[in-house]
């Protein structure tokens, strides 16, 4: 009898072997997805699109690969000069204001995922790839399109429900001495009464802590009525969702605008960039929340009372 086919098959194993072995290699050091361009949006409303890289589900091969990497020092070195990167080139939309990079969030992900180490780091890229995976992501470390979304879903989802206008007798007027512009009229300086009280205790902490300098803190804006938030739309018409909402949570007098450094009303890159690294804004990111203020992430110095 002919013993061929059975040479034949082991000469095709050990071949075989080699192949899965070197895929499996590649995998696990992390090699990167191209980019597929597609488009990622928040559910109605919320107003942020991404363009990013890896915006799909990983293939189970390799998503099997990254979970197993997530432990392994090259490859979080690896997602740490990702981050380096991304953190200035990741393309992205909210609203229909274009963003680059996630740079001027960083505060906001660092509480997110609990860590103070630079975002090039391996520290960071080890406590993102844990927050990935405690949020059903592939834990790469790597601050992708996929990830940032979910970020951004996770912040919108915690700010303020219920936009019901503030009645009247549920508004307090508050002192000109408050207000970063002293000269506001009465009816643009009302808060609702609990909001108020929260952020005066608030206020006292940050005093404590010896982080307001000048006008830091102070109230921009609080209250307005939707009559008032219609005129501003009609002097800015090409006002985005970004900018002056039509359903604004400054209807409820649960929202405030607080200076937190440079132009107290800009929203453009650079200025917004200024302000996420004063110390007064550093010091809401760490303790706003255990007052009952929870961030709009676009905009600095907007925060709202959820209780």
């Amino acid at each position: 009898m002919s013993h061929k086919p059975n040479k034949l098959r082991r000469s095709l194993i050990l071949p075989l072997l080699v192949l899965l072995l070197c895929v499996v290699a590649v995998a696990l050091t992390g090699e990167r997805l191209s980019p597929n361009g597609k488009n990622r949006e928040l559910p109605s409303g919320q107003g942020v699109r991404l363009t990013a890289a890896a915006s799909e589900p990983l293939p189970a091969s390799i998503s099997g690969a990254v979970n197993a990497a997530t432990n392994d020092g090259a490859a979080l070195a690896q997602a740490a000069r990702q981050n380096a990167v991304r953190q200035n080139d990741l393309a992205w939309t909210f609203g229909k204001k274009q963003q680059r990079g996630w740079y001027i969030y960083v505060p906001l992900i660092s509480r997110l995922i609990e860590t103070e180490a630079d975002t090039n780091s391996v520290e960071f890229a080890t406590a993102l790839a844990r927050w990935q995976r405690t949020n059903g992501l592939a834990p790469s470390g790597i601050l992708n399109g996929d990830t940032l979304y979910r970020m951004m879903e996770t912040w919108q989802a915690r700010r303020l429900k219920d936009r019901t206008p503030a009645r009247p007798d549920q508004l307090v007027t508050v002192p000109t001495s408050e207000f970063y512009d002293s000269s506001r009229p009465d009816n643009l300086r009302q808060i609702e009464r609990a909001t108020y009280a929260a952020y005066k205790r608030m206020l006292a902490a940050a005093a404590a802590d010896r982080v307001i300098e000048g006008h830091h803190l102070k109230i921009i804006s609080a209250h307005r009525s939707r009559e008032y938030q219609d005129n501003l739309r009609r002097k800015e018409p090409q006002a985005g969702s970004a900018g002056l909402a039509i359903n604004s949570p400054h209807f409820t007098g649960r929202a405030i605008d607080l200076y937190v450094g440079g132009e107290p009303v800009e929203t453009k890159d650079a200025n917004r960039a200024l302000q996420i690294r004063t110390r007064a804004y550093r010091w809401l990111v760490r303790h706003a929340e255990r007052f009952g203020f929870r961030p709009y992430p676009y905009e600095p110095g907007h925060w709202e009372y959820v209780g």
